[in-house]
């Protein structure tokens, strides 16, 4: 399935924002005291962050945004999904090092730290083949990236990186991740806290259409 197709269907996820820090059927409410809509709020300010201060994400934070991430909508709940998280910096250095002898400009902008848009903890998002496992593992990951944000959290989503994961060279690092038979990693999430304040890109509101 096309990378950017699956983020696109991911949107949906967002109405799911809610529910990964609850329990049973507890629904939390949909506003806050000043009347502001905290999910509507954190998707519309939400942006791609690709610069990122080189600290780590505490691991259970990462745990919660997991969690979130499989709280997502799923065709048949069949969660035909697995999460691969990164947070060690010799992994990243190294694939990073094969990266760059196979793509040397990619070391030339002077912001260049690491593959993965600099990015100090990279989520792998892996599905088995079927129809609508790149649909779900797009609304896993769109609920990740909004509870990340909510938290103050930058992410930027990666199709690149995963193609050079998934080819010869970088066979080593792609068996280190563990994924089970028969599933594919289709790709990357980058964490981290934001080191810079992306304005937000236009969209086309004529894309949203009624049908009568």
């Amino acid at each position: 399935m096309n990378f950017k197709k699956i983020l696109g269907l991911s949107a949906f996820a967002a109405v799911m924002l809610g529910s990964c820090a609850q329990s049973g059927n507890e629904v939390k409410p949909e506003s806050e005291d000043n009347g502001k809509n905290v999910v509507i709020e954190t998707i519309m300010s939400r942006r791609s962050v690709r610069d990122y201060e080189q600290r780590a994400i505490p691991r259970d934070t990462m745990q919660l945004i997991a969690e979130c991430g499989i709280n997502a909508p799923n065709g048949m709940n069949k969660q035909d999904w697995e999460i691969k998280i990164v947070d060690d910096p010799g992994f990243i250095k190294g694939v990073t090092e094969l990266y760059v002898k196979e793509n040397p400009k990619a070391a030339e902008d002077p912001k260049f730290k690491n593959m993965f848009r600099n990015a100090p903890t990279v989520a792998f998002i892996a599905a088995p083949e079927g129809s609508y496992s790149g649909i779900n593992c797009g609304l896993l990951g769109e609920n990740m990236i909004l509870a990340a944000w909510s938290m103050g959290i930058g992410s930027c989503c990666l199709g690149g990186p995963v193609r050079f994961l998934n080819s010869e060279v970088a066979a080593d690092y792609l068996a280190k991740l563990n994924i089970s038979e028969g599933y594919t990693v289709l790709y990357a999430i980058g964490f981290g806290y934001p080191a810079e304040s992306p304005e937000a890109k236009p969209r086309d509101n004529s894309k949203i259409q009624f049908v009568d």
